[in-house]
């Protein structure tokens, strides 16, 4: 890869974000846990549709159904298992509602401009599809080291 190698911003290839902090907190929502915020369209239309999908799995939890950020979301905070199912749908609505606008009002870069991918300015992600999954991996080193440090969080507070 050269150094000095540029992407144009609205190359679907890639996903662009920049670190952040989301305007609420999130509890459930597992992109508004992230401190990675969308910069461009693509990366954008991207989350929305990876949260539809995720919205949209079922799981049966008790005596209900719910959807993946509430299935998940339980799974992996200790917190959230006390809580009452019908709290826990009607949060994970909140904070849905409450990213997607969120995700509406963010500055977004020009797609006719383009960045240079081995910037330490945007956390770049190049996109595969594998099957009919999209494979994320990071496409420079800011963004390797920036992912190892999030995936050593995660893994911090899960022991």
């Amino acid at each position: 890869m050269a150094n000095d190698e540029i992407i144009n911003i609205n190359d679907i290839n890639y996903a662009v974000y920049k670190i952040g902090e989301w305007k609420n907190d999130y509890e459930i929502n597992q992109i508004g846990l992230s401190n990675e915020i969308p910069v461009t369209k693509n990366t954008l239309n991207h989350v929305k549709w990876s949260m539809e999908e995720i919205r949209n799995s079922r799981f049966a939890f008790s005596d209900k159904e719910v959807n993946g950020f509430v299935a998940i979301a339980v799974q992996l905070n200790p917190k959230l298992q006390d809580m009452d199912i019908d709290d826990l749908i009607a949060l994970e609505e909140k904070e849905f509602n409450d990213i997607m606008g969120e995700l509406e009002n963010l500055e977004l870069l020009d797609e006719n401009e383009s960045i240079p991918l081995n910037g330490e300015d945007y956390l770049i992600y190049k996109l595969e599809k594998e099957c009919h999954v999209t494979k994320s991996t990071p496409a420079n080193e800011f963004t390797k080291e920036f992912h190892i440090r999030e995936l050593k969080k995660i893994e911090d507070a899960l022991n």
